[in-house]
């Protein structure tokens, strides 16, 4: 089977052809508009989906040597996301299957992430804990076998990459804030500054980053009533290196209480070099095994969305014309 995948949750255009077996086109064209906002503006991102949409379908066609044709299926994010970006995905992909007669199915976003390791790794042991973080989403899942769900824990206020928008911002540095953050601490002391750690002594396998956040803009407050330029580097680093502790002692424990053969990352934040480095070696002295998506797999990206609905639709899975976008569409424990 020859997939179509269709990503346009947020402010990247993606398309993708996956088969059995590997990636065979995978475009992604970011929106360089909202960086001088500071953020994702929701009106430019849609407007920009519906521009760029077709010509970005086509390419990936091209770059993988087919025509509409060769397609057996179809794939598209259906949430969550921006109502306007989502929405300009999944009209697209209804009228393309009508057009064409073919399967199509919508895919929840964050399962897309989390089966993006298989693009990279085909064998993976599980059980497994699988980390899930990203810019809007914190959520550490056990994964019984593929497609099967059960939520052990989520962020309770804000998620991992969000804090690194925050902090970036605080800094007044450049977004998206997780590279900048990453680019500033190669040079910083992660044992400069202490900062918290929150829900490390609780019982469970949820997460608070708004604190850590809090904690940065106090400090730099603080060192700026003093007359004191504060020390981009260390901060960077410090703040870097709190969020990488929660995210691995959460996930280790859970692999260790659920007997997990596996530990997987997937979600933007995960493409941090010293997460992914900290990660891996603690896996190694935990003797589980360890996987990761490919660092452009990790971000918003069709692949995984197309990986994703060949996983479902080769069991027979479809979605019908009646199916809406969801902007608020949570992750949730799978039914068996």
């Amino acid at each position: 089977m020859n997939i179509l995948g269709i990503e346009t949750s947020c402010d990247e255009t993606s398309a993708a052809v996956v088969n059995e077996q590997s990636i065979l086109a995978n475009i992604i064209a970011t929106q360089s508009i909202h960086q001088k906002y500071g953020g994702v503006v929701p009106e430019y991102a849609s407007r920009a989906h519906i521009i760029k949409l077709a010509p970005i379908v086509q390419e990936a066609l091209h770059t993988a040597g087919m025509d509409f044709r060769d397609l057996d299926g179809l794939a598209v994010t259906f949430g969550p996301g921006l109502a306007g970006s989502l929405l300009a995905g999944l009209c697209f992909c209804k009228g393309l299957a009508l057009s064409l007669n073919i399967p199509w199915i919508g895919i929840n976003h964050i399962e897309g992430h989390i089966v993006a390791v298989h693009a990279n790794q085909q064998n993976i042991d599980y059980p497994a804990i699988c980390l899930v973080a990203s810019g809007g989403h914190t959520i550490l899942v056990y994964i019984k076998e593929p497609l099967h769900y059960r939520i052990l824990g989520r962020t309770i206020d804000d998620a991992a990459g969000e804090a690194f928008d925050k902090v970036a911002k605080i800094l007044g540095l450049p977004y998206p804030g997780g590279p900048s953050v990453e680019k500033f601490a190669q040079t910083g002391n992660e044992a400069a500054i202490r900062f918290p750690r929150a829900l490390l002594e609780n019982d469970n396998y949820n997460f608070s980053f708004s604190g850590l956040k809090t904690a940065v803009l106090y400090y730099v407050e603080s060192l700026h009533k003093q007359g004191i330029e504060a020390p981009m580097a260390d901060i960077c680093a410090s703040f870097q290196k709190a969020v990488i502790d929660v995210l691995a002692q959460k996930s280790f424990n859970a692999v260790k209480e659920y007997r997990c053969k596996s530990l997987i990352l997937a979600g933007g934040v995960v493409r941090n070099t010293p997460l992914r480095e900290n990660f891996r070696e603690l896996a190694r002295h935990s003797q589980v095994h360890f996987y990761a998506p490919a660092p452009d797999l990790c971000t918003d990206n069709a692949a995984m969305i197309a990986r994703a609905g060949y996983m479902r639709l080769i069991q027979n899975q479809r979605s019908d014309f009646m199916l809406d976008v969801v902007p608020n569409l949570s992750f949730t424990d799978s039914p068996n």
